[in-house]
């Protein structure tokens, strides 16, 4: 299972540890993922989803899975999510 978001697309970054004596070794920084479920009021169904922390934040600030997704840049969906995003589209429409 790959540590990307599938909502915002967070991945793992790379940095340094950095001693007392100022020596770097390599390390990376990975994002704090959550498994949820999301429900999608819509389409009637539940999702569930690999996300981050600050990603689920925002899907409650934004009110909800449908409100966000009708947002989200295609770019940084997983082509699961985009294919909801699409489902949603044709829902409304």
């Amino acid at each position: 299972m790959s540590r990307r978001c599938e909502l915002t697309g967070k991945g793992p970054m790379s940095g340094n540890n950095v001693s007392h004596a100022n020596n770097r070794t390599r390390r990376r920084f990975l994002p704090n993922l959550v498994d949820v479920t999301l429900a999608s009021e819509t389409l009637g169904k539940s999702f569930k989803m690999r996300i981050s922390a600050s990603a689920l934040r925002s899907v409650d600030h934004r009110g909800g899975l449908d409100a966000f997704l009708a947002k989200a840049k295609d770019v940084e969906l997983s082509d699961r999510m985009l294919a909801v995003k699409k489902e949603l589209a044709k829902a409304a429409a």
